[in-house]
């Protein structure tokens, strides 16, 4: 347990505490601030007091997220892919 560092989180009106590498830290922190306002928004827009419910539409939120951006990603690549691709096209027929 050498260099770990113990904080707590703030999620959803309960705190956890973490044991965490130090260079984890920022990252738990925003995260938990992200849900938090998160969690804010959806009881405000479809006025949810269910704490389980406002939870699962968070995680539902990020993963989706995550999920786009991994699809979004894949598509980058096709595209710089399909471009390389010509221009080497390109290149190979200016020089023969």
């Amino acid at each position: 347990m050498a260099n770990k560092l113990k904080i707590k989180i703030s999620v959803a009106d309960r705190v956890y505490p973490l044991t965490i590498n130090p260079d984890q830290e920022e990252g738990l922190r925003k995260a938990a601030k992200k849900i938090e306002e998160m969690i804010k928004q959806f009881e405000q827009s479809y006025a949810v007091r269910d704490k389980q419910d406002v939870l699962a539409m968070s995680a539902l939120q990020f993963a989706a997220q995550v999920e786009q951006k991994g699809i979004d990603k894949d598509s980058d690549e096709i595209l710089i892919t399909d471009r390389l691709n010509s221009l080497n096209e390109l290149l190979q027929d200016h020089l023969l």
